[in-house]
């Protein structure tokens, strides 16, 4: 048995948990969250960020922690922990400094050995070990704030072969007026929605609580978008099974058939599988970076940014 902390880092929250590596799961009584404001100052989101993960180092276990993996969300250094923020509203005060080292003056225990996994990695990664994929080639998205992927060849991150975009990334990619990260994630729902009804929502939930002719209008247009942007992706990595996660995927009830239909009718049949718990997947993956045949087949090949 060993025990590893995974931590999943968002935009503007943080939540942690001990792992356990022989079967894979959360350990009770060891998860913790909080929100975090990302427009402090460097010392105060190390201190909302530690608050949390030391909670978690508190709890008293039958064996030690040997390491904390990190959910982390780009752009960022995961080889070398260095945070390259910038530009992108959000954790800007820490662009150029290193996490990895500074992070630990903040932590209870600081001789612990951190690692870090892109979010939308860590996410793909904790899927398939939950669920037990042994798909050759998967791909994972979430859709949420943000639009996140990651390509995964036996739960392995791909991000520098022909068959998968630069750095396995997906929402920076063209499409139509903009990019992929425009077209799928939550503002894109509520200024679609607001376009068509001059009102204003909180949420993509909200958005389906309507349930009216503008909602279904909304999401079959987020549908066809999607289910065409993803096709030639897919189709290249010769993709076994697509994993979807994020809010918009508690959605899916919404989408995800017109999805489907619109594959087939290309010919194209892939399973898919919705993850409803997004977060425990994420801490999950960030766990495994502690799995020593995981760690000897990525730490070489994480992306700098």
């Amino acid at each position: 048995m060993a025990f590893v902390i995974g931590v999943d880092i968002g935009g503007s929250h943080i939540s942690s948990a001990v792992i356990d590596q022989t079967s894979n799961q959360i350990v009770e009584n060891t998860y913790f969250s909080g929100y975090v404001n990302n427009k402090e100052s460097k010392e105060e989101i190390y201190r909302q960020w530690s608050e949390i993960i030391n909670k978690t180092l508190s709890v008293k276990l039958n064996q030690e922690v040997k390491g904390i993996g990190i959910a982390m969300p780009g752009p960022f250094q995961y080889k070398t922990g260095v945070a390259m923020f910038e530009k992108n509203d959000k954790y800007e005060a820490l662009y150029g400094t290193c996490v990895q080292s500074e992070l630990k003056e903040f932590l209870n225990k600081k001789d612990l050995p951190i690692r870090f996994l892109n979010d939308a990695s860590s996410f793909g990664v904790g899927s398939t070990v939950i669920n037990n994929n042994s798909q050759e080639n998967i791909v994972a998205i979430t859709l949420g704030t943000g639009f996140g992927a990651t390509f995964l060849s036996h739960q392995i991150p791909v991000t520098d072969q022909d068959n998968v975009p630069k750095e396995g990334c997906l929402w920076d990619k063209e499409f139509r007026d903009g990019i992929a990260d425009d077209y799928f994630s939550t503002r894109w729902f509520l200024k679609r929605f607001e376009f068509h009804t001059g009102e204003k929502m909180a949420g993509v939930k909200e958005i389906a609580l309507q349930d009216n002719r503008v909602c279904k209008r909304v999401f079959e247009e987020f549908a066809d978008n999607l289910s065409m942007f993803l096709y030639p992706y897919l189709e290249k990595f010769n993709t076994d099974l697509l994993i979807i996660g994020g809010n918009i995927a508690k959605a899916d009830e919404y989408f995800l058939d017109q999805v489907i239909n619109n594959w087939k009718v290309k010919d194209f049949n892939i399973p898919v599988i919705v993850i409803k718990n997004t977060e425990k997947s994420i801490i999950i993956g960030a766990s495994f970076l502690f799995n020593e045949s995981f760690w000897s087949e990525v730490k070489d090949k994480l992306p700098e940014l």
